[in-house]
C-alpha cells in the first residue's frame, strides 16, 4: 500500500515527527556511561505515553521477527545494527549506540534513528561510519523531489556509502510511512536512477542508510529480533521521515528548535544524531 497524505494529515505528520525527534534528542542526552538499555526503553515509554502517542513497536510482529517486539524503542550497540531489542546491558565508554524510534499520534506515524558514541572515547572508525550514514541520508533527502523516482534516492544514498568504502546490504532499507509504520514503496540503500515509483506531493518516506564496517552480511541474534554484523564489526544507522512537497522534501523528524524545511539545504549538521554522547 502506498498512501498519499492530504494537508491535514501532513500537519499531523509534522507534529508526530517533531515528537519522535524530541524524544530521541532527550534519550541521547540521557544515554551516558552506566545507563542500562532497559532504562532507555522505560524513558521512551514514559515520554510516548505523556504525549498521548503510541509506540509502533510494542505489538509489532512481522514475519522477520519472533513474536511481538515488546519494547518501545530499538537499542542497538556496537555490532548490532537493526531491530535491537532492549535488554539488560549497561553502556560503556566508547560504545556505539543506535536508537531507532517509531511513534504514531493522531493516526500518523513517524520514524527516525540516530547513532552516536557514548562517553568520552572517540574511535575514529566509528565516527567516520556514523558521518557516512548521515551524509548518505542528506544525499537521499536532496534527491527526493516531486517527479523524481525511488531509484534516484537509492542511487544517491548508495553513491555516498560506496565512495566511503562500505558494502551495502539490500535486505532492509527505507520505506513508505503514513497511517502505519511500514508501507510501500521500499527504498533500498543502493539502486539505479530513473527507476521505481514516481514521487508525488503528500508521500511520506522513512529513509535509513545503515552500514557495517567490513561486511554486508547480517546475523540474527538469539532474541529473534536483533540483527548484527556477521563478522562482529561495528555498525551505524541514520534515519529521517520526510514528506514530499511541491517544493522538495521536508524533513519531519527534526527537534522543535531545529526544523528544516528544505532538503536542498540539509547536511550532517542538521541531524539530531551527531558523533558525541
Amino acid at each position: 500500500m502506498i498512501e498519499i497524505l492530504n494537508p491535514a494529515q501532513l500537519d499531523r505528520a509534522r507534529d508526530t515527527g517533531t515528537l519522535v525527534a524530541d524524544i530521541l534528542h532527550t534519550l541521547k542526552s540521557r544515554s551516558t556511561v552506566g545507563t542500562n538499555l532497559l532504562e532507555i526503553d522505560r524513558w521512551a515509554k514514559a515520554m510516548i505515553v505523556k504525549a498521548g502517542a503510541s509506540s509502533c513497536y510494542v505489538d509489532y510482529a512481522p514475519s522477520f521477527g519472533r513474536g511481538p517486539f515488546g519494547h518501545y524503542i530499538c537499542t542497538a550497540v556496537n555490532d548490532a545494527v537493526l531491530h535491537g531489542r532492549p535488554h539488560d546491558y549497561t553502556l560503556a565508554d566508547g560504545d556505539l549506540l543506535t536508537l531507532d524510534l517509531a511513534v504514531s499520534k493522531r493516526g500518523v506515524a513517524a520514524d527516525a534513528a540516530i547513532s552516536f558514541i557514548v562517553g568520552d572515547a572517540r574511535p575514529a572508525e566509528s565516527i567516520a561510519m556514523i558521518e557516512a550514514t548521515e551524509s548518505a541520508l542528506a544525499a537521499g533527502i536532496a534527491a527526493a523531489a516531486p517527479g523524481a523516482r525511488i531509484g534516484d534516492i537509492s542511487h544517491a544514498i548508495g553513491t555516498v556509502l560506496t565512495r566511503a568504502g562500505y558494502k551495502i546490504n539490500t535486505e532492509f532499507g527505507g520505506h513508505g510511512i503514513g497511517s502505519t509504520m511500514h508501507q510501500d514503496p521500499h527504498v533500498a540503500n543502493t539502486g539505479r536512477p530513473g527507476r521505481g515509483y514516481t514521487l508525488r506531493p503528500g508521500l511520506l518516506l522513512a529513509l535509513e542508510p545503515w552500514v557495517m564496517a567490513d561486511t554486508a552480511r547480517l546475523a540474527l541474534d538469539d532474541d529473534g529480533w536483533t540483527l548484527r554484523s556477521a563478522t562482529g564489526c561495528r555498525t551505524a544507522h541514520s534515519e529521517h521521515t520526510i514528506a514530499i512537497t511541491e517544493h522538495g522534501a521536508e524533513i519531519l523528524t527534526l527537534p522543535m528548535d531545529g526544523r528544516h524545511p528544505a532538503a536542498s539545504q540539509a547536511g550532517p549538521s542538521d541531524f539530531v544524531s551527531g558523533t558525541t554522547g
